[in-house]
């Protein structure tokens, strides 16, 4: 499988050669859903807690006898039903972390990269490198190229580059390293360099 490659101009200045083991299967729509809702419920801390009328201070004092007064019967002034009372079913700390196994993670990559080649929303440039952080020159790229939701794959971290993303609002910038199917699904479009085709070839053949 062949890929028009780009540079910074927006024209055509060759082809990459692209694996079919990893940019031409049929894609997994199932794996890549529970990728997605893995990495979501792994973004979750759990450290959210409220007290239950066991944990509420005071309330050992019955407020007032039983019968009587007219009121309804009552054992403590930390009921949930009362100000200053508990919480019924109180959320405690908890793990709400997912675990994927290498095979299915490797699957929903790959679903999802030969996704993107198969509805023409994956982009290789040739190399992407500024001599100082420029927004604006960031953006006449993506203009070049007609892009509009992106995300910009490096195959290292690169601080101008990154730095040259991160203003834009409809772009993101990761490294392969860090590459994960939720980001991959949330923008439009896949903008990836010739070395990080080639280290996604290397780390998911």
């Amino acid at each position: 499988m062949k890929a028009d490659m780009y540079n910074k101009d927006g024209q055509i200045v060759g082809s990459v050669d692209l694996s079919d083991e990893i940019f031409g299967i049929t894609p997994n729509e199932a794996v890549v859903h529970q990728s997605v809702v893995a990495y979501l419920a792994n973004q979750r801390q759990g450290t959210q807690s409220a007290k239950t009328r066991s944990e509420v201070s005071g309330g050992g004092k019955k407020p007032w006898r039983q019968k009587g007064t007219g009121r309804a019967r009552a054992g403590t002034s930390r009921s949930p039903l009362w100000y200053h009372g508990g919480v019924i079913f109180a959320p405690k700390p908890r793990d709400y972390s997912q675990s994927m196994n290498k095979k299915m993670k490797r699957l929903a990559m790959k679903s999802v990269l030969s996704a993107k080649v198969q509805d023409k929303e994956l982009f290789v440039i040739d190399a992407l490198t500024f001599d100082e952080p420029k927004t604006k020159e960031m953006v006449k790229v993506l203009d070049n190229l007609k892009l509009a939701k992106t995300l910009v794959v490096t195959a290292d971290s690169d601080r101008n580059v990154f730095k040259s993303v991160n203003n834009i609002a409809t772009a993101k910038c990761t490294t392969v390293g860090e590459l994960n199917v939720y980001d991959m699904l949330k923008y439009d479009n896949l903008l990836v360099t010739k070395d990080s085709v080639d280290k996604i070839e290397e780390v998911f053949a």
